[in-house]
Order: structure tokens, then C-alpha cells, then sequence
């Protein structure tokens, strides 16, 4: 368990997959690891984070309180913001990350999420080749579904 988090995350050792991640060596998040590409919206947003444990990649969040909307719960755009982050990060496999961009993602909301509370993403990657990957995945907050999603991703090269 990540002490500071209280969460039942046992990281496993080493990155999830290849690719540009930084460890996180310090705090709350210290055995997670953060994508580190360069996505000035992503990082205003977030911080997220990425790691896997014995059931596979797993991402995670924590919203403050910059992070509502007018009705005191996190923003869905927000919400749609981290799936989007974890689509990538589900739809990489063990020997490589994912470059490229979203060509559709869909969200269903069903339960608001509280400034403060950890956000977990987990799902699959369900198809791809070498052009196209798809993925899906839910966010969850103490043990509740928040949100599922879908989506595909349009692979490019780096910049």
C-alpha cells in the first residue's frame, strides 16, 4: 500500500512499459511514474500518474479543489482530461508507449467525484495494429465507478 495515498496499490517494480516516464522518487506518489512528454494542458491539469501493479496498468489522480466545477464536484471536462491521459496509457503494451492522438473517445458518467479523493483508472487495451489503438477503461474514487471510456488512438510520430 502507498502509505501517504492509503492506497491498496502495490507497484510492481520498474516502469509499466518502454517509453518516456519519469519516476516519481518523493511523496504521494513516490513508486508511480509521470509521462514525460511535453503537454503544457495535460500537466496544467493533472499531475497524473501511471504505474502497474498485479492487475495491470493502473492510473491515478488527485483532484483539488481548482479541479470543480460550480457545483462543487470535479469538472467533467476534467474527468475527460485524465481518461483521455489513461486511454494512452492503457493502450500502451509492456515494450512500448503509445504516440499519437485521440480520434474518438466516449465518456459515460455515473457518479460525481470529491476535491481530494485519489481517482484510479484501470481497463485494457481491446485491439490495435499499426496504425489505430483502441482502449477501454474506467475511473473509480474509493471503490465507486466515476467514469467509463473508450476511445481510439491514432498513432504518429514523435515530435
Amino acid at each position: 500500500m502507498t502509505e501517504q495515498t492509503g492506497l491498496a496499490i502495490r507497484p510492481l517494480p520498474g516502469p509499466p512499459f518502454a517509453g518516456r516516464l519519469d519516476p516519481i522518487t518523493t511523496g504521494e506518489w513516490a513508486g508511480w511514474y509521470k509521462w514525460a512528454g511535453i503537454d503544457p494542458f495535460e500537466d496544467a491539469t493533472g499531475p497524473f500518474y501511471v504505474t502497474r501493479d498485479e492487475q495491470g496498468v493502473v492510473c491515478g489522480f488527485r483532484p483539488g479543489p481548482g479541479h470543480r466545477n460550480g457545483h462543487g464536484i470535479i469538472h467533467g471536462g476534467c474527468l475527460m482530461t485524465f481518461a483521455d491521459f489513461s486511454l494512452f496509457m492503457l493502450g500502451a503494451t509492456q515494450d512500448e508507449d503509445v504516440s499519437g492522438v485521440t480520434v474518438t473517445m466516449n465518456c459515460e458518467f455515473l457518479a460525481p467525484a470529491q476535491a481530494g479523493q485519489v481517482l484510479l483508472a484501470r481497463g485494457e487495451r481491446t485491439g490495435g495494429g499499426r496504425s489505430l489503438v483502441m482502449a477501454r477503461g474506467q475511473i473509480s474514487a474509493d471503490g465507486r465507478p466515476v467514469l467509463a471510456f473508450s476511445g481510439v488512438i491514432k498513432r504518429i510520430k514523435p515530435a
